[in-house]
């Protein structure tokens, strides 16, 4: 196999990662596609820069992340304009089952992080990269990631226990 063909291989087993991410970034699986199909244009055009024997997960998330970041900036400097909402499996019913509300109720509390503890936390919970890695993603120290991903497990923390009491106000 040659060096051209390994870096393929490597690239499309990393596909599942790449996608799951986009989906937790951008919460509507058309964008997260979209963003997917660019990150990997992106990298098969410019597969002459990853460096030999480093991480190629850090790097397609790093491409990821960048695409994403430049995509919001975009968006946020255009009018506002409302989207189509996907629909939620069960066209709507609500759910009975109470790991499913949990989930869900943890979910919502996750897209209300900002988008820096969000990112970290993403990248560290859901992909599994270590703190070196994140930092290498998002182009940050390591102290600084370590911080928001502190911070933004806590602000997750508070976010689910409160709506966990108030679900059980609710229901009593």
């Amino acid at each position: 196999m040659s060096l051209t063909d390994d870096r393929d291989q490597q690239i499309v087993e990393l596909i599942p990662r790449l996608r799951r991410y986009a989906r937790a970034l951008t919460r509507n699986s058309d964008q997260a596609d979209d963003l997917v199909q660019d990150c990997l244009e992106r990298a098969w055009g410019r597969l002459h820069l990853w460096r030999r024997g480093s991480n190629m997960r850090a790097w397609l998330f790093t491409i990821m992340h960048n695409l994403h970041v430049n995509a919001r900036r975009r968006q946020a400097n255009r009018p506002d304009r409302a989207e189509l909402q996907e629909w939620e499996i069960g066209g709507g019913v609500q759910p009975i089952q109470e790991q499913l509300a949990e989930f869900r109720s943890t979910v919502a509390a996750l897209h209300r992080l900002p988008e820096d503890q969000r990112a970290v936390l993403l990248l560290v919970g859901l992909e599994g990269l270590t703190y070196r890695e994140t930092a290498e993603v998002l182009a940050l120290p390591i102290g600084t990631v370590m911080s928001r991903l502190a911070r933004g497990r806590e602000r997750l923390r508070q976010m689910t226990e409160k709506g966990g009491d108030m679900a059980a106000k609710m229901s009593s």
